[in-house]
């Protein structure tokens, strides 16, 4: 079998500039959700994991002006760098681009810093290619909070079918003020940093990240992580809420088992979406139980990061990786008592276990949910 794997990556998140400066802090138990202040929406404030623009425009220098780019704009534009710097070989010719995000630039909606085609993802888009002069338009997936799967997804598609021979998927997403008041309209915002999966859990928390990694072959010998395949399934339940027998979820996950002809005794960790509402975390818990994940370790990454919407499944995507190469589980941060209604094997404490398959699953607004499988594949 040919497989595409994920290859060079970059992350950029509060917790640090890199990927190894946010397994650190993982590893260190560190959250990025902080009390945030000023907003508008909450007057006591919020919690959320904000980005530094200081920091962004100091490491963004070296190869522009701060003050010609947005904030989201520079993040991807410094991601995706450091992804080609991973990789000096790289052939432009035959290399994709697919932009992952919920809402581009839409924190400069009624601002006049920048021209308004910026604003929409097409604008987006097009600036990022016109940056690196990639020979091929960038693709845009904008899928709710199951986009950085579904962007990883297309980018094997794509190769697949002979449209590109590498892709770099970036993924990002701001907290802006229409966020915020998306979610606070929904009553979704917790009051104090989230806590997915437990019975004292009130809401998510948002955050802010951006990640790039490079999907492609790779004919190194040693260890490397493989996209093997992923199922989507749309239950369309509800505009914002999911369904509440986690139909779509456990098609998803269903449907990819029985294409890959695997059990799910064979998964070795679940990557959950995990985002601390109350009919999230319930609905993914039947869907596992549903089908038969109850017994697998289980976690959330969402009380590190808070929720990155549409980079949120592309960042746990990499972080499944490096569990998957360094055999590592990371602990459901903020889990105190159990607050669904079946049975999870919640990872309570950062530990080394043997890892070969890993599930990695996502939903989001309008019914949308994505199972995914990465494997551990040692040679070429």
């Amino acid at each position: 079998m040919i497989y595409n794997y994920l290859r060079g990556d970059y992350i950029i998140s509060p917790l640090g500039f890199g990927t190894e400066n946010n397994l650190a802090a993982v590893r260190r138990k560190k959250s990025a959700l902080d009390l945030q202040l000023g907003s508008k929406f909450f007057p006591k404030g919020y919690y959320a994991g904000i980005i530094s623009e200081e920091k962004t425009d100091d490491i963004f220098t070296s190869l522009g002006d701060p003050k010609a780019y947005t904030k989201l704009e520079k993040l991807m534009l410094i991601a995706i760098k450091k992804v080609l710097d991973q990789h000096p070989e790289l052939d432009q010719t035959g290399l994709g681009l697919i932009i992952s995000t919920t809402k581009g630039n839409i924190d400069q909606a009624g601002e006049v810093n920048f021209p308004k085609e910026r604003l929409f993802l097409w604008g987006l888009a097009k600036l990022v290619t016109k940056f690196f002069n990639f020979e091929q338009d960038a693709i845009v997936v904008s899928n709710a909070c199951i986009s950085g799967g579904l962007a990883i997804k297309a980018a094997d598609a794509f190769m697949k079918k002979g449209k590109f021979k590498n892709v770099i998927v970036v993924g990002g997403d701001l907290v802006s003020e229409f966020v915020l008041a998306g979610f606070q309209s929904l009553q979704a915002i917790s009051s104090f940093p989230c806590r997915p999966y437990s019975n004292d859990r009130s809401g998510i928390s948002l955050g802010e990240a951006v990640v790039a990694v490079l999907v492609g072959p790779d004919e190194a010998e040693t260890e490397k992580v493989a996209y093997i395949d992923a199922c989507t399934a749309n239950d369309a339940n509800h505009i914002s809420g999911p369904s509440r027998t986690g139909e779509g979820l456990y098609l998803s996950i269903d449907r990819l088992f029985q294409r890959n002809k695997i059990k799910a005794k064979q998964i070795d960790y679940l990557s959950a979406h995990g985002t601390a509402t109350f009919y999230n975390d319930e609905m993914e818990s039947i869907a596992f139980q549903r089908a038969g994940l109850q017994n697998v370790p289980v976690n959330s990454l969402k009380a590190y990061f808070g929720h990155s919407l549409g980079s949120s499944a592309l960042l746990e995507s990499i972080f499944a990786k490096y569990s998957l190469l360094n055999n590592e589980l990371f602990t459901s941060l903020n889990y105190s008592q159990h607050g669904v209604s079946q049975p999870m094997n919640i990872i309570r404490k950062h530990k080394k276990i043997e890892i070969r398959t890993v599930l990695k699953t996502a939903s989001g607004f309008g019914g949308c949910n994505i199972a995914m499988l990465f494997k551990k594949i040692s040679g070429s």
